[in-house]
């Protein structure tokens, strides 16, 4: 380990010392936007099991992060300041695919070597984003900043326009995602298949059996929080629901081995019309169905879409197990004070949204609105956000009953319009509205939010990328926090990435 850890800072040192004159070819792989990985380059069909390894190929990823988390009230049993830094990078490797089939393998791995970059043992339960540099748990029983996990390792078939993954692997749904934007991405274990053989269509379906969060070096169930004996060795996740835990659902008789069903459709039949819904669920516990419709509109050198999305969300016995609340405080409920809540054991519950998005040539505007039902908060998990892309800011968990919210966003792609080759830049206005009376069962005060992207494209295969967020919330009233700013705070993010 220690060796691999020595081995990453050096190759991170000659890659940054050489890798800004290297020529700009197209490389193998690209990262999109979101930090995703496009592979521009897989091997070729093999004829034989001895070629289908022999001209397989491999990926490289180096890459560091740095965060910086500094709240308005702090030094308190809540909030520290706290900091974090990752080291480390990934190598993949794809084998040429014999009669269709191939087989994936991503070995991740994350370090912070760097004591007065991170924050000592005893604290680190406070760091909030930098977190998932490092796990938690073993921090905390063994002392160790390093992670290293085979997080991808499937067997591929591919038949026309159909692909069929079996093992670990990353799976991109509505409420599903890699959240590929720290040092290790959110991945699962289980089956999926996707297909285009339908015209203007793609059809997804998985049944995932266990899940590995970003932060975590083994795989675990997809939505029990707590195993019995540590609460960060289940699902962690910070929009977990922390009444649906280990102790609770034994209690009710459930069972703590739970999987994962996810069917999408997405459909372009309709010129300019983008249709999509998607169905997820954790059998007996919670489901939902999520519909979205995009309609682009040219106008001119201007193009207007206008999207709606709408979740529904079905309690299937989670609340009664859980409660109506994320933080779990209403799992134990059975009379009186139902803090806020108009059924403290049901999450029953849904989530309207709509945005406008103008593009014109290297600029992207966009306005966007979201409001959840006054009932259950909604679970959502597994690293894809159900508010995303419409009024979700960084590190923002905005979808908490009776919650409202309003957006802007200005996007500016300087190298599209040739103004300063690979800068882009994004920036964000949110307000953020709570229900006061939710407060004492873990719901927010009011809040705005100014969320700031600049990245820098080095060459193709080197990214820059640096993020800011500042929070300014208003004082909470109820609960162990009430007269008191818990929540405000500015946060700090750099990262690189070099692909090879």
């Amino acid at each position: 380990m220690k060796l691999l850890k020595i081995s990453a800072v050096a190759a991170l040192a000659c890659v940054l010392t050489v890798s800004i004159n290297a020529e700009e070819t197209k490389p193998k792989r690209e990262l999109k936007a979101n930090m995703n990985v496009v592979y521009n380059q897989l091997p070729p069909a093999a004829e034989n099991i001895t070629d289908a390894f022999a001209n397989g190929m491999f990926y490289g990823r180096l890459r560091a992060n740095a965060f910086q988390w500094d709240w308005e009230t702090a030094d308190n049993a809540t909030n520290k300041d706290n900091k974090a830094f990752g080291l480390g990078g990934s190598l993949v490797y794809k084998s040429a695919p014999l009669y269709g089939t191939s087989i994936t393998t991503s070995l991740y791995y994350s370090s912070s070597p760097f004591a007065d970059m991170r924050e000592d043992e005893a604290d680190a339960t406070y760091v909030k984003s930098g977190k998932d540099t490092f796990s938690r748990y073993n921090v905390k029983e063994i002392g160790d900043w390093e992670m290293a996990v085979l997080a991808e390792a499937y067997v591929q078939y591919n038949i026309g326009k159909t692909d069929i993954k079996l093992g670990r692997q990353i799976f991109e749904s509505a409420l599903t995602a890699s959240n590929d934007t720290k040092m290790i991405p959110n991945t699962f274990e289980g089956i999926s298949i996707e297909s285009k053989d339908v015209p203007q269509t793609t059809l997804k379906a998985a049944y995932l059996t266990a899940q590995k969060l970003r932060d975590h070096t083994t795989f675990h169930d997809v939505i029990t929080f707590n195993d019995g004996t540590s609460n960060w060795n289940n699902n962690d996740d910070s929009g977990v629901h922390q009444g649906i835990s280990y102790a609770n659902l034994k209690a009710a008789g459930k069972d703590v081995d739970n999987s994962l069903v996810v069917v999408a459709a997405s459909n372009k039949s309709i010129p300019n019309l983008t249709m999509d819904v998607t169905y997820t669920a954790v059998p007996e516990l919670i489901s939902s169905v999520i519909g979205e419709l995009n309609y682009k509109i040219p106008v001119g050198d201007f193009t207007i879409t206008p999207g709606v999305r709408y979740m529904q969300q079905m309690d299937d016995g989670a609340g009664a197990v859980g409660g109506a609340s994320l933080n779990g405080g209403l799992a134990t409920w059975t009379t009186g004070d139902t803090k806020g809540y108009k059924d403290a054991k049901s999450l029953e519950s849904s989530l309207v949204m709509a945005r406008l998005v103008v593009n014109y040539g290297a600029l992207k505007v966009m306005g966007g609105y979201s409001k959840v039902a006054d009932e259950g908060d909604i679970v959502a998990p597994w690293r894809n956000f159900p508010t995303g892309g419409y009024t979700r800011a960084m590190a923002q968990l905005n979808w908490k009953a009776n919650a409202e919210t309003m957006m802007g966003e200005v996007a500016y792609d300087f190298g599209k319009a040739k103004i300063l080759k690979g800068f882009s830049t994004m920036a964000r206005y949110a307000i953020q509205g709570s229900d006061e009376a939710k407060q004492a069962a873990g719901g927010q005060a009011d809040l705005s939010i100014i969320h700031v992207d600049l990245k820098q494209q080095i060459n193709p295969q080197l990214d820059a990328k640096f993020r800011v967020a500042i929070v300014d919330s208003e004082k909470r009233i109820l609960g162990s926090s009430a007269g008191t700013d818990v929540d405000t705070y500015n946060e700090y993010r750099f990262e690189l990435n070099y692909l090879f």
